[in-house]
């Protein structure tokens, strides 16, 4: 039993041996001085099992997550040169797009632990004798959601915008410097969004291509398929751009209505990326501020496919840091009923959880991409799910009532009563 059990124990009795010989008023103040000294460990004593397995689960979920990128960040390295202080950079970067996710998947696994350890060492038991209700011990976790709640948001408001914005600028002035080398004949070549570039014959040291097929998909209300003879890699001096010079070909294009367009050219300079807002690589929702995405939503000239998009953007970047809260709400009575079964059973709870939330999450969100719901109801109807079941259990929880069996005996209630 730890030092925490103990005191625990011990000060209670202590204040019922004094109570008899002690004045009242004696005894009144040195009360109230336990009630808040204790309040004050335990809260301390709380946020600190919670803050280390946090700490902790951001580094697993987010190694876990930039395993996906590693394998082309190392590539950079070692076929492109790229030096390791600029990779660095671009894991930097990456982060924010990272961290919306693992600081609630963390923090819903740090309070799963930390209550399953407290519960199975029996200092739960120890906290409600000495007179603390569940809801008592609630603030010190609330506390550390609305923190991780604040992280979250920023990362989500300011990181986001300003990480993929600025990757995608690192990863276009590499790809400059290195587009001839990334070429290969007889190979798709997909290194620029919405661009599919593929060649029969290439000379890297003349930079020219023979039998030349591109896909440019930029448009999506007019895409195009050209066919070339010969060709040439080419980029600007002092401007941000890559253009191809094609030789002896034609254009396909497709437009609404069924109409096809044909057009032979003798020479055509393709432009694969260009200046512009985003420094030359495609931008999308995702790259947008607060600010940007609420004009564009607003501007009568946005497509509706575009604009339902940025409205779910939007709403989501407010909706997953309320996620904290939520299960902050949820992880305490499932932590605490996990007593038996260890850091195991924990981890595979809050696997199970975040798995629901998250495939509820895009179903939802691709029906509000679609325009089925609105975006408001779409992004945050999973948090007010969640939270509805999260006071349940607290609920159950609170009046010692198991909520495997709770639920259980529902289940065969309701079947009972359709049979």
């Amino acid at each position: 039993m730890t030092f925490f059990n103990n005191l625990c124990r011990l000060i209670p009795v202590l204040g019922t041996l004094m109570h008899g010989f002690l004045p009242a008023s004696l005894y009144t103040c040195p009360r109230l001085m336990y009630h808040h000294g204790m309040k004050r460990i335990l809260t301390l004593y709380i946020i600190r099992e919670i803050v280390s397995l946090f700490l902790l689960g951001i580094a697993v979920f987010t190694l876990i997550l930039l395993m996906g990128r590693l394998i082309k960040l190392t590539d950079l390295v070692i076929s492109r040169g790229v030096p390791m202080a600029v990779v660095s950079r671009m894991i930097l970067y990456l982060m924010p797009s990272f961290l919306i996710f693992t600081i609630p998947m963390a923090f819903l696994l740090a309070v799963l632990l930390a209550f399953g350890r407290l519960s199975a060492d029996n200092e739960i038991t120890v906290m409600k004798s000495g007179g603390l209700s569940l809801v008592q011990i609630m603030p010190p976790v609330v506390l550390c959601a609305v923190v991780a709640m604040l992280l979250t948001l920023a990362a989500g408001t300011i990181g986001v915008p300003w990480g993929n914005t600025a990757f995608k600028r690192i990863s276009f002035d590499i790809l400059k410097q290195n587009v001839a080398g990334t070429i290969r004949e007889k190979v798709f070549w997909d290194e620029i969004p919405n661009i599919i570039l593929y060649t029969d014959h290439y000379d890297e040291q003349k930079q020219t291509l023979k039998g030349v097929i591109i896909q440019d998909s930029r448009d999506p209300a007019r895409p195009m398929t050209i066919f070339a003879a010969g060709g040439k890699v080419g980029c600007t001096p002092g401007r941000q751009e890559i253009c191809l010079v094609l030789d002896n070909g034609s254009i396909h294009s497709t437009g609404n209505d069924d109409e096809y367009r044909l057009i032979d050219f003798g020479e055509y300079v393709l432009t694969v990326a260009g200046p512009g807002k985003d420094g030359g690589i495609g931008r999308n929702e995702q790259d947008m501020g607060i600010g940007e995405l609420r004009r564009q939503i607003g501007d009568p000239a946005t497509p509706r496919a575009a604009r339902l998009k940025m409205s779910a953007e939007l709403q989501s970047r407010f909706a997953f840091p309320f996620a904290s809260l939520v299960f902050a709400v949820i992880a305490v009575p499932l932590g605490i009923q996990n007593r038996r079964s260890g850091k195991s059973a924990g981890f595979s709870v809050s696997i199970g959880i975040l798995l629901a939330y998250y495939v509820l999450l895009s179903l939802l969100r691709t029906l509000a991409e679609r325009g089925d719901l609105p975006a408001g109801l779409a992004l945050w109807l999973p948090n007010m799910i969640f939270l509805a079941a999260g006071w349940y259990c607290l609920r159950m929880a609170s009046l010692e009532r198991s909520i495997r069996e709770t639920v259980q005996d529902g289940l065969l209630g309701l079947i009972g009563k359709k049979a």
